[in-house]
């Protein structure tokens, strides 16, 4: 048996052993299955086939309590999850909002901060971009924390690279928005083009992508994504809260302001 195949089957009995625990206390709990079981369950009499037998029979008759179960059990994991990033968030601020290898847009001194985690060549951080520029443009207090975190494949990593690497030569933001202006995806042809496009010295950048500070810039954050229970792309983080995916202008705007006032 492959490691992975045992994996699967050792997860599926942890799954199964969590599932059917969760169900008998939810039938312990659920009138309905109290006002079936009767007294000689209530007085302890009940043997263990007998119960399980009777929880076959609810289930048989009341199929749609799997569905209550494990919706039930998704949502206290979903809590569980976000609580545990909340205490990641709160023990390491510094490396998200303060990191001296992230580059910084809008106020670099304002009084709140927005931190994006990243890929090029996501679409829906492609929707966002445009979406940024304007809350920057509407907040002169706003200051913005890139995170390059390319997810996408070498094309995003390389990427991300010659971003960093061109923030190295102060021109960043112009790098930034000039790839999310590709109209297709951003691989290495790409971005050198987009690089000489923008007056970067390209062999210099090419040259400083390859130096220890880029890939562990690039590392790091994909580890404090991961420990922030962020998977996917774009993710967002302000004040004490993390944002997964893509949102409208009025949502995102929200967020801030809810930083900005402590909440």
């Amino acid at each position: 048996m492959s490691t992975k195949a045992h994996t699967s089957r050792f997860s599926g009995g942890i799954f199964r052993t969590i599932l059917l625990a969760a169900l008998a206390g939810w039938f312990m709990l659920n009138p309905g299955f109290q006002g079936e079981r009767g007294p000689a369950f209530a007085a302890g009499e009940m043997s263990q086939d007998q119960l399980d037998q009777r929880i076959h029979d609810y289930i048989l008759a009341h199929p749609e309590v799997l569905v209550q179960a494990l919706q039930s059990l998704d949502e206290r994991q979903r809590q569980a999850e976000a609580a545990e990033a909340r205490k990641v968030l709160k023990a390491r601020a510094d490396d998200v909002f303060r990191d001296r290898q992230s580059p910084v847009g809008g106020n670099a001194q304002g009084n709140v901060t927005l931190v994006e985690f990243f890929d090029y060549n996501c679409p829906y951080c492609r929707v966002m971009a445009p979406i940024m520029e304007q809350a920057v443009a509407d907040d002169p207090q706003l200051r913005i924390v890139y995170k390059e975190f390319p997810i996408l494949g070498p094309d995003s990593v390389f990427a991300a690279k010659a971003a960093l690497a061109a923030d190295k030569q102060g021109k960043y933001r112009e790098f930034h928005k000039a790839l999310y202006g590709s109209r297709t995806r951003v691989t290495e042809a790409v971005v050198l083009k987009i690089a000489a496009e923008a007056g970067l010295d390209v062999e210099r950048m090419k040259s400083d992508m390859q130096k220890p500070d880029i890939q562990t810039s690039i590392d790091r954050n994909a580890e404090l994504a991961q420990a922030l229970r962020i998977t996917g792309t774009p993710g967002f983080v302000a004040g004490d809260q993390i944002f997964p995916g893509a949102t409208d202008l009025a949502t995102l705007k929200k967020l801030i302001e809810q930083a900005r006032a402590g909440k």
